[in-house]
């Protein structure tokens, strides 16, 4: 009897060390369950803040995508805008430099016409001083080689309108300078103090019908002209270059 109650004892102190030692386990059990289940919280508090912040960051980066897109297509646009304007420009600095290039041709052809004719002068200038000698009365001005002569030398007196034998002999030297320069033209000027311009028109046509007739100066290489000498009297003669004819090449360079 007495084993067997000291069995039963034993049973039951063994039994009482086992549900402490398992109540022990379980709430060590328990213990750890909660920190785990604490961290997990920590962890999902954690990824919620990095969820939130994420999702800043990633509407933050859509409005930087949104604006990039805008301010592309902007720039694009401007490109684009540019690239007309530069094309409308390059069209107009082609159109431009064309016009230049076309009025610096005329320019030239004009600057050629006028180195021509200033060569003309000298060559003419050089022939009439050969031909009429030293103590001709000869000037250059505005163009022209002015040859002067006095009435009396021409006509036999201020009054007269047929030229004399001596000035025949002075008009075909005059006749041969135009001849040895075919570009040039003539112009007589009668000049007259009195204000009465038909003696001197009639003195200066005589000139150039002497000229024409017996020398075969062409007529249209020729004009004449009575005009108020100021205070001077005789016949002037004017060689040059055919202004007409120059004038007409700088209008036709202007028309193109």
């Amino acid at each position: 009897m007495k084993t067997f109650l000291t069995t039963l004892f034993l049973i039951a102190c063994t039994s009482t060390t086992l549900q402490a030692q398992r109540k022990s386990e379980l709430i060590e059990k328990i213990e750890s369950l909660r920190s785990q289940l604490d961290s997990v919280k920590s962890e999902v508090l954690d990824a919620r803040k990095n969820e939130k912040v994420a999702q800043a960051r990633a509407t933050s980066f859509e409005a930087q995508v949104s604006d990039l897109q805008a301010a592309n297509n902007t720039l694009m646009s401007n490109i684009t805008n540019f690239t007309a304007v530069s094309n409308k420009n390059s069209d107009i600095a082609n159109s431009a430099i064309q016009s230049l290039q076309a009025t610096e041709g005329k320019l030239r052809s004009i600057k050629n016409a006028i180195a021509s004719n200033d060569s003309t002068i000298i060559v003419v200038l050089t022939n009439v001083k050969q031909t009429l000698g030293e103590d001709a009365k000869i000037a250059v001005s505005n163009g022209s080689i002015v040859v002067s002569s006095d009435l009396t030398s021409l006509y036999g007196s201020d009054i007269g309108t047929k030229l004399t034998p001596e000035a025949e002999a002075w008009a075909e030297k005059i006749a041969n300078v135009l001849k040895a320069n075919p570009s040039t033209a003539l112009d007589i000027e009668g000049l007259s103090m009195t204000g009465d311009l038909n003696l001197p028109a009639q003195q200066a046509l005589a000139l150039s019908t002497v000229l024409q007739s017996k020398f075969a100066i062409a007529p249209e290489r020729i004009t004449t002209i009575g005009k108020d000498g100021n205070l001077k009297e005789g016949v002037q003669m004017k060689i040059h270059p055919k202004f007409s004819d120059f004038y007409l090449m700088v209008r036709e360079e202007m028309k193109n």
